[in-house]
């Protein structure tokens, strides 16, 4: 109980005692007794650049210089138009303007109103139910969480949340049946899809928001082969809009810019955060199609929202210093020849392991998923916690992963997410994977 005698801030988990991260130097933290930890999450999938790059450091500092903070009701910047011409010249189809937000929460928010005000300007006034898949994370502020499908996260606060509406989920590892093809799956999902949007009424529905990449709550399940332009197929029929969710799969975690270019497809409207900004500064976008802007100005003329800190010139400055080098260095090559690699060590590493179930993921975002038998994909029991205590067990072995429970259905299922920065070498991945094999062994024997 140290935290809760000797310190005054609020901590997400006030009975855990928290050491102090003083320095951060690559890929690694340092805490107060000069301990190092491999930061093979980034954070929550952050920290893409590592941590002290001299690149942003010097963009913040010169932007604070100039000018670190005007509200975006008197004035623009020059850091705020730059990044969201950086941004708008590399999205895929007519995503061209980008509202600028404080993190990833927010940047679905945006979305979500901007949706129901694209449909309100057009004279669809009935079009305001949304869908979203279990088992997805959108966000914890109460929109974002009421069209999230992450169970555990929602439950206490279900009577504030206002209703939305679940399909499943594309989980190939539990879900594909052994005679379907990816092709067969992917159509039956879509079809699934169709169906609620039928059963809702498709002149009511707003739009589908999904993952691209599902993140924390089910570990990194990339799409099935077709999934995503299916999906589109079926928005498109129905005149619903597609929202696409890479706050956490987005800016070159899976090896491109968006992580939907990869699917070759381009939703309606795109939020994005954390790789981002790098971590450096607080910073998420919404990026919205050509098409919904032009009803916007064509209508109202006003998108009704806002926050203190949108468009702030000094994380526009930090997240386009960071989005220069990864781009000036060649990165995302980086990404996808470590991301093969993470995979590829993973697989050998545990291909004796009874409990590791699955590896799965794109570039650099990585699932590890847990298993009581991997033979019948029975899961281990909820209350071992297992997630928590590979957690514990990898701090002692200097390395940061980013672990979660009820990875199934909000109550079953444990894994853990890598996400390490797109800067790692080769000899990086070998002893993230080496740490992470000790601290699994240790936890679960086999």
């Amino acid at each position: 109980m140290l935290n809760q005698a000797m310190t005054h801030v609020f901590h997400r988990n006030p009975q855990h005692t928290l050491k102090r991260a003083v320095r951060g130097q690559g890929i690694s933290l340092f805490d107060q007794d000069g301990r190092q930890y491999l930061d093979a999450s980034g954070g929550a999938a952050v920290s893409c650049l590592g941590h002290g790059h001299p690149d942003v450091i010097a963009a913040i500092k010169a932007q604070v210089d100039q000018v670190a903070y005007a509200h975006s009701s008197f004035f623009t910047t020059q850091a705020c138009e730059d990044l969201a011409d950086f941004l708008a010249a590399r999205a895929p189809g007519d995503l061209d303007h980008v509202y600028f937000v404080s993190g990833g929460s927010e940047a679905i928010e945006a979305a979500l109103k901007l949706a129901r005000q694209y449909f309100v300007e057009r004279g669809e006034t009935g079009r305001s139910q949304f869908i979203a898949r279990r088992q997805s994370y959108h966000g914890n502020t109460l929109g974002a969480l009421a069209i999230g499908g992450n169970a555990w996260r929602r439950q206490p606060f279900l009577p504030l949340l206002v209703p939305a509406h679940h399909v499943s989920p594309c989980y190939a590892y539990r879900d594909q049946q052994p005679d379907e093809t990816e092709e067969q799956y992917a159509a039956r999902l879509a079809d699934e899809l169709e169906q609620k949007i039928l059963e809702i009424g498709a002149d009511r529905v707003a739009a589908f928001v999904a993952e691209t990449v599902v993140g924390a709550t089910a570990g990194a399940l990339p799409p099935v082969r077709t999934y995503l332009r299916r999906i589109r197929e079926v928005c498109d029929r129905h005149g619903v809009l597609l929202i696409l969710d890479e706050v956490m799969s987005g800016m070159g975690r899976t090896g491109h810019l968006y992580a939907c270019e990869e699917d070759g497809v381009a939703p309606d409207i795109l939020a994005i955060a954390k790789g981002l900004g790098a971590g450096y500064q607080p910073i998420g976008a919404m990026l919205a199609s050509r098409r919904i802007y032009d009803t916007i100005v064509g209508g109202s003329g006003f998108f009704q929202h806002g926050h203190t800190y949108m468009g702030h010139a000094t994380a526009c400055a930090a997240a386009l210093a960071v989005q220069r080098v990864i781009e000036r260095d060649g990165l995302l090559a980086n990404v996808l020849a470590r991301g093969e690699q993470l995979r590829a060590r993973l697989r050998e590493a545990f291909a004796d392991h009874p409990n590791v179930g699955d590896v799965r993921g794109r570039g650099l975002f990585v699932g590890v998923e847990f298993v009581r038998d991997r033979a019948d994909k029975s899961v281990l029991d909820p209350a071992l916690k297992t997630h928590a205590r590979l957690k514990r067990q990898a701090m002692e072995n200097g390395l940061m992963m980013y672990p979660m429970g009820g990875t199934i259905d909000g109550v079953h299922g444990d894994h853990v997410l890598l996400a390490p920065p797109f800067i790692c070498t080769a000899a990086d991945i070998d002893e993230i994977v080496a740490r992470l094999d000790r601290s699994v062994r240790q936890v679960l024997p086999g």
